[in-house]
């Protein structure tokens, strides 16, 4: 099968397209043929150094993927030859996404959302997830409070708003003037220009942030939590600030969630959320999508198609 490999931790011209063994599936797992493979900061930030991962032999990049299941291995009963699935496979193991097949567990995967293509639900596991387990698992978004999401227009984000507005949250989303009438129309209730004013002075009472940032941003955030508040990091445990008495402070590390996904894919089928793409580009481009990612400035997902 093809796949796309890093040969070398380093930039983005270390990924190189070859042809390698295709996996079987074992005990409980399930052979899917991928035909998109979302792309993710944590894509290109294990790229340039291989960390965190704990790699396979040949390290093979990407979590995200939407496809076809190919064959079934001993003790699955929840997915057959022929299902359409979505999901985050093993993270933060490799999975090896890049690729035109993943041997993934079962559980680790979902029906993929009927109402979207395979490149729009590729865009949703890691990202969707993370906004997820981040305002409902660890945050318990309720009716009526006020949420505020950094970087709201990016991979996570776009994502946060829409679920948040989803749990009947007030909605309040940090991005670049250029990226606001899409926020608007995601669900979010007001939106700050961070270029034109620090966002603590013109925010207040927050029940929840969202901090995709980390460092000061996650600092400053404090200050617009109201007692009882709560702030979930996404970038690392060293970005967790201290916090004073009567307010919370937490990371979250995606992990792999049959349930989650399909609660994501009730709200896509609902229409309640929709995952927003930036670019799509063939598997063969992979450096390219990385060059993109790594600029900072994409809204939404970017996505490379396998097929």
């Amino acid at each position: 099968m093809r796949a796309v490999v890093v040969e070398q931790w380093g930039g983005p011209e270390k990924l190189v397209e070859r042809e390698v063994e295709r996996p079987e599936p074992g005990l409980n797992e399930v052979l899917v043929r991928v035909h998109a493979a979302g792309v993710n900061p944590v894509d290109w930030k294990t790229r340039a150094s291989g960390a965190l991962i704990a790699w396979g032999p040949l390290p093979v990049l990407g979590w995200d993927v939407s496809g076809t299941v190919e064959a079934v291995g001993p003790g699955v009963g929840n997915l057959r030859p022929g299902d359409e699935v979505f999901g985050m496979p093993l993270f933060p193991r490799q999975a090896g996404g890049y690729a035109e097949y993943v041997v993934a567990p079962a559980r680790h995967l979902a029906p993929k959302p009927k109402s979207l293509t395979h490149v729009e639900a590729a865009a949703l596991p890691l990202a969707a997830l993370t906004a997820w387990q981040a305002l409902v698992d660890a945050a318990d978004v309720r009716p009526g409070e006020r949420v505020l999401v950094h970087a709201a227009a990016g991979g996570v984000g776009h994502f946060a708003v829409q679920i948040a507005k989803a749990r009947g949250a007030y909605v309040i989303g940090t991005a670049s003037a250029a990226k606001h009438e899409l926020l608007r129309e995601l669900g979010a209730d007001e939106v700050i220009d961070y270029r034109e004013a620090p966002f603590e002075d013109v925010v207040s009472d927050v029940d929840v942030v969202l901090d995709g940032l980390g460092g000061e941003t996650a600092e400053r955030s404090l200050k617009v939590l109201r007692a009882g508040g709560r702030l979930i990091t996404l970038p690392g445990p060293d970005d967790v600030p201290a916090a004073p008495e009567g307010v919370r402070a937490a990371w979250v590390l995606v992990e792999p969630d049959h349930l989650g996904l399909r609660e994501i894919a009730a709200l896509v089928e609902s229409g309640a959320l929709r995952p927003v793409v930036d670019a799509v580009l063939p598997l063969s481009e992979a450096a390219k999508a990385h060059e993109l990612g790594e600029r900072g400035r994409t809204t939404g997902k970017i996505v490379l198609s396998v097929v």
